[in-house]
């Protein structure tokens, strides 16, 4: 199953792996669902060649050995959590070409100078418990305790999900890696952007991610009766929505990402001023100095609306993740990839989304290819690649790791070659 038909197929069947109903697509961190697909890709790993196992944060691990057992990890993978109403590719389509390529190199008899792992992470969007990439900070042993008391729009807080799902709180540091074990990380991915399609180009290189940071912001003035004159308002969704506009403008003149995705009105009724207003604010950047100037400068803004409307502010950090930028080695062994299948000019690319990427890059080099997404869409049941487009994926990715192992090669060859030292004082 390592053609590109067979992978479109498998997504299909992925997407029937859903807490809603009529066809659209929802599948959070440590439910029912979760357990399903990872059932399925350890089925498919194995096919592959692979043994399997679960680690103590959920995600899904397959192995292909060597030339001898035992050597360090090239990883490859993504995630196969989801959004609500999700797409059917964002994620799911870089773990199957992971685990499509590792059968590609087994049925090739070859053994590789590096072990491949394949992970399918259990939650990068971070959707049930408000905290993205649960399952690949566990990896990269960057876990925070204080995750244990996030609660989703269940009450159930994440530790009592991880028991009732079956695994030990008190040992998820099982799931993480030493950098030792892993001589790197490549990830496929749907771009979530226009920009290959509209330069009619198939894949394309990450150059780096966007590093972001996550607010709740909380607007506080006083709730009264619709009567109340202008002058005597305090009114707290008036200031939020200047707000909100002040920060489209401020980041928009910085070439800086700010989202506000999340807002909550109280008390919420028609004929009542708000009280009170909550927004979420996503804000990213290429450049963590940059993004968190502008943080200061937002936070400058909100202070002046709030005193000319007599309103109050606060806000929480409910997410921080720095940049990463993409090493050199294996933005090298993409580009031979994508120049395989015949893209002698391969476009690089500044990832504005996160992904899973950045939690392993603080314990290994990170390489990225994007995949062309029609119409740029993501997270949306309008999510769409081709055939042809996936078969280029397959091949780039498989082409770039034999690129990794050819170089190994050839430096292991180097230094068996390479003259002894002469004894000293000749």
């Amino acid at each position: 199953m390592t053609d590109a038909s067979s992978i479109l197929a498998r997504c299909d069947e992925l997407a029937t792996h859903s807490s809603l109903p009529d066809g659209l697509i929802e599948r959070v961190y440590l439910s029912k669902e979760h357990a399903e697909v990872n059932a399925l890709a350890a089925e498919w790993m194995t096919e592959a060649g692979m043994t399997t196992w679960q680690d103590a944060a959920g995600n899904q691990c397959g192995r292909l050995e060597g030339v001898v057992p035992g050597l360090p990890a090239l990883l490859l993978g993504s995630h196969l959590d989801t959004v609500p109403s999700a797409g059917r590719y964002d994620g799911i389509l870089g773990v199957l070409t992971a685990i499509a390529v590792v059968q590609r190199i087994q049925a090739s008899g070859r053994r590789l100078p590096f072990a491949l792992e394949v992970v399918a992470f259990a939650d990068e969007e971070g959707t049930r418990f408000g905290r993205a990439l649960l399952g690949s900070r566990a990896l990269a042993g960057t876990w925070d305790d204080a995750w244990w008391e996030l609660r989703g729009e269940d009450g159930v807080s994440l530790r009592d999900a991880f028991t009732a799902w079956g695994l030990d709180p008190a040992r998820i540091g099982d799931a993480a890696r030493r950098p030792d074990e892993l001589i790197g990380y490549l990830e496929a991915h749907i771009e979530q952007g226009p920009y290959l399609e509209d330069e009619n180009k198939a894949l394309g290189i990450v150059s780096s991610i966007a590093g972001a940071r996550r607010f709740l912001v909380t607007v506080i003035g006083r709730a009264g009766h619709s009567g109340t004159p202008y002058e005597r308002r305090r009114d707290a969704l008036a200031g939020a929505a200047d707000a909100i506009i002040a920060i489209e403008r401020i980041a928009r003149s910085a070439q800086l990402i700010a989202t506000v995705g999340h807002l909550e009105v109280f008390p919420d009724a028609v004929n009542v001023i708000p009280g009170k207003v909550e927004f979420s604010l996503d804000l990213r950047g290429e450049y963590d100095s940059e993004r968190d100037r502008i943080w200061t400068v937002i936070q400058d803004m909100l202070s002046d609306i709030c005193r000319q409307r007599r309103l109050r502010w606060e806000s929480v950090e409910t997410h921080s993740a720095p940049a990463a930028v993409c090493s050199a080695r294996l933005r090298g062994v993409i580009a031979e990839g994508i120049r395989s299948t015949g893209d002698h000019r391969p476009m690089s690319l500044f990832s504005k989304a996160g992904h899973d990427a950045m939690a392993v890059a603080e314990i290994a080099e990170i390489g990225m290819l994007f995949v062309r997404c029609e119409g740029g869409v993501s997270h949306n049941p309008a999510e769409h690649v081709t055939e042809d487009d996936v078969a280029k994926t397959i091949d780039a990715f498989e082409r770039a790791v034999l690129a990794l192992a050819d170089a190994e090669d050839a430096l292991t060859a180097e230094a068996t070659l390479a003259p002894a030292a002469p004894p000293h004082g000749v």
